[in-house]
C-alpha cells in the first residue's frame, strides 16, 4: 500500500475513479440532474488542473490506485474509493493523511460532505458548521453540509 501525490498521466485514473464511485453510489442519495452536476464538477480538466497543482494525492494498493484525496489549504475535497474497496478502513486512511498534512499548517480541516459522506465525517470528529443548498438546473437543487474538524483560533 503506497499513499502519494498523483502523477499528471495518472488524471484519467483519477478521474475514472470518482466518476465510476460517483456512478454507483450518488443515485441512490441524489436526483439525476445532481449527479450529473457532480461529473462536471470532477471533470477530467479540474482533476489534470489540481494534480497539476499538486493538490490530489492517490493510495494505491498492489500497485493499483483504489483511493483519491485532495485538499486546498485547509479545505479537503475530492475522497474517493472505489465501489468495490469501500468499507475496507481506505477512506480513513485517505483522511488521516490529509488530516496530518492540514494539522501542520491549520487549527482546522473543513470539507463539503456530500449526503452519503456526511456520517463517515461525523465519526472522525467532524461537526456539520453549516447546511447548503445549490441550485444545479431547471429547479433541481442539491444539498450538502460543510463540516469542520479543530477549532478556529
Amino acid at each position: 500500500m503506497e499513499y502519494r501525490k498523483a502523477k499528471i498521466e495518472e488524471a484519467q485514473t483519477v478521474c475514472d475513479i470518482v466518476q465510476k464511485t460517483k456512478a454507483v453510489i450518488y443515485p441512490h442519495y441524489y436526483t439525476r440532474a445532481v449527479v450529473d452536476f457532480f461529473g462536471r464538477l470532477h471533470s477530467f480538466e479540474n482533476i489534470k488542473t489540481d494534480i497539476e497543482a499538486g493538490r490530489i494525492d492517490v493510495l494505491t494498493v498492489d500497485g493499483k490506485i483504489i483511493g483519491t484525496g485532495s485538499r486546498k489549504d485547509n479545505h479537503i475535497t475530492r475522497v474517493y474509493v472505489l465501489p468495490e474497496y469501500e468499507g475496507q478502513g481506505f477512506g480513513t486512511l485517505i483522511m488521516e493523511h490529509l488530516e496530518e498534512e492540514i494539522f501542520k499548517e491549520y487549527d482546522y480541516c473543513e470539507l463539503d460532505a456530500s449526503l452519503p459522506a456526511a456520517i463517515f465525517y461525523e465519526h472522525r470528529g467532524y461537526r456539520t458548521i453549516e447546511h447548503r443548498k445549490h441550485d444545479i438546473d431547471h429547479g433541481e437543487v442539491m444539498i450538502y453540509e460543510i463540516m469542520r474538524k479543530g477549532e478556529i483560533k
